[in-house]
């Protein structure tokens, strides 16, 4: 069996759950959401895992986030270990991609990933994304600039591209940077 470590982070109006392996991050929890939510997750993903509380263990995940949330780094510098299909992982691999401070839409990503007709399976990979936050899915809107589906919730998604200083409404182009 292998531990999962996890801990709890509480900085301003954000309460996360965060994991990760031997090998980096694998989970951001939604803002807010309980920790039966992680329970779930590591059931269905890591099922031989064992969950174990360690906050020095997820220190330096916990400080990179925490930083991110206070404004003061736009980058994550962690490993990140994250489970998923091919597809999934080339649709994560993507969000990396979106700098901060910038949207872009669902077919954006599509078209990137080379899978211009797979804007809905990309839309279920961007729902599935394991490690918010640190994975910006929240950085993807609708083809019209508006804010659509986020698993952490439409504030949260909101408070981020706030703080990024990214923009809100309408898109004028494929990537729309922060004004």
């Amino acid at each position: 069996m292998n531990s999962l470590y996890w801990t709890q982070l509480e900085s301003g109006m954000w309460k996360l759950f965060l994991a990760a392996t031997e090998t980096g991050l694998c989970y951001v929890g939604s803002p807010g959401a309980p920790f039966s939510e992680l329970e779930a997750w590591a059931g269905k993903k890591l099922p031989d895992a064992v969950l174990e509380r360690s906050d020095a263990a997820l220190k330096r995940y916990a400080d990179a986030v925490e930083a991110y949330l206070q404004g003061t780094a736009r980058r994550f510098e962690v490993p990140l270990d994250m489970k998923g299909t091919a597809f999934q992982q080339a649709v994560w691999e993507e969000l990396l991609r979106i700098p901060y401070g910038a949207t872009c839409a669902y077919g954006d990503i599509a078209s990137r990933i080379g899978r211009d007709s797979a804007v809905r399976a990309v839309g279920t990979a961007i729902g599935a994304n394991p490690v918010l936050i640190v994975v910006p899915c929240h950085r993807v809107v609708g083809k019209d600039g508006s804010l659509t589906g986020y698993r952490g919730g439409m504030e949260a998604k909101e408070a981020l591209l706030r703080l990024e200083g990214a923009p809100i409404g309408a898109m004028t182009g494929a990537v729309r940077a922060a004004r």
